[in-house]
């Protein structure tokens, strides 16, 4: 062996430890992101357009979202008058499960208790581009791909609808066609995103952190995130209802960049090519903050971003059990045969 072989041999002997030396070095600095969050609040995705450009509120405003949230849940969560007539039927038209048809009561929602601060301040939206906090305007071909899903989801009026419009097929003629959501397979309100964003209940996230992976567990229908750190992405084909996410540390900061949705993803109004930045960082020892970017040139005309905190939280995420005992979903199904049987058996009269 030449001399010149020998010293390469003692240099790669000496340098490699030198380099995991200085890899796990990083690693230790960098921050431990692990732990249980609770990102209910009741700060909207989108400003309400009576704030305009404002992106903070005052001390006043805030403790008013506050007290009206207070009373709205105990007028919600008051007894019920056992001596009640049943309601009309298909429901009284306002909002609420099939026309506020009747049902438990409130307990069960959780949007946080007051609006989140960053920096001090209030906060008026999640949204923070465009300046006015609200989703840009979608692009014609969006606005009518909404237009065509909405003409299958109608208020409950107790007729078979579908069948006068001449749906085909008819949105409660096969369990695949009802919602991801309601058919328990992924949570809705993009829960589990990405963005990943809070939603009516059930708003804690765990983080678990190594040096390869994080992965996020979401307490809505128990979806899991899995981040490949410092890998690359699947190949085009390859797509998921969460995306394909991959992450990297810039300095103290863990930036996600997903890609490879499925034609539906979680974020409403979104297509298959959408794209989101995430930045996981720690404000202090008891807060995330979580930034995001969202793009799809298909779905907005233009991107749009937005942060809110994520503190932390001693309760645990508990199984999802959406479907364990729940006849809800058969109910849905047999519920829509008896409409269609009393409508075609009215159109023979």
């Amino acid at each position: 062996m030449s001399n010149r072989i020998l010293l390469i041999a003692a240099l790669a002997m000496v340098v490699a430890p030198v380099w995991a030396a200085d890899d796990s070095q990083a690693a230790a600095k960098r921050p431990d992101l692990s732990g249980t969050y609770d990102i209910a609040t009741l700060t909207p995705l989108q400003r309400p357009a009576k704030f305009g450009e404002k992106l903070t509120l005052t001390d006043e405003e805030a403790q008013e979202i506050a007290r009206k949230e207070a009373e709205y849940m105990a007028r919600r969560n008051a007894a019920t008058d056992p001596d009640r007539g049943a309601p009309p039927e298909g429901g009284d038209g306002s909002t609420g499960a099939a026309g506020n048809v009747g049902g438990y009561n409130s307990f069960w929602i959780d949007r946080g208790s007051g609006a989140f601060k960053i920096d001090g301040k209030w906060r008026t939206s999640i949204i923070t581009d465009p300046k006015n906090g609200r989703q840009p305007e979608m692009t014609p071909e969006a606005k009518a791909r909404v237009a065509e899903r909405r003409k299958r989801s109608r208020p409950n009026k107790g007729e078979a609808w579908w069948i006068k419009e001449g749906l085909e097929p008819g949105p409660y003629d096969d369990p695949e066609l009802r919602p991801l959501a309601e058919r328990c397979l992924l949570g809705f309100g993009s829960t589990g995103g990405p963005p990943m964003l809070p939603v009516l209940y059930n708003n804690l996230k765990r983080i678990v952190q190594t040096d390869e992976y994080v992965m996020i567990l979401v307490e809505m229908v128990h979806d899991a995130r899995i981040i490949r750190l410092n890998s690359e992405h699947a190949p085009e084909d390859v797509r998921g209802w969460l995306g394909d996410s991959i992450g990297h540390w810039e300095g103290d900061t863990l930036v996600v960049d997903t890609t490879n949705f499925s034609d539906r993803p979680a974020l409403s109004g979104a297509s298959r090519n959408l794209h989101v930045v995430e930045r996981f960082s720690r404000i202090d020892d008891k807060t995330l903050r979580y930034q995001f970017t969202v793009e799809d040139p298909t779905v907005w005309t233009e991107p749009w971003s937005g942060e809110y905190v994520w503190p932390a939280s001693e309760s645990r995420v508990y199984e999802y059990a959406c479907h364990e005992a729940n006849y809800s979903f058969e109910g849905i199904l047999r519920g829509a045969r008896i409409l269609e049987q009393d409508l075609l058996g009215k159109s023979d009269d």
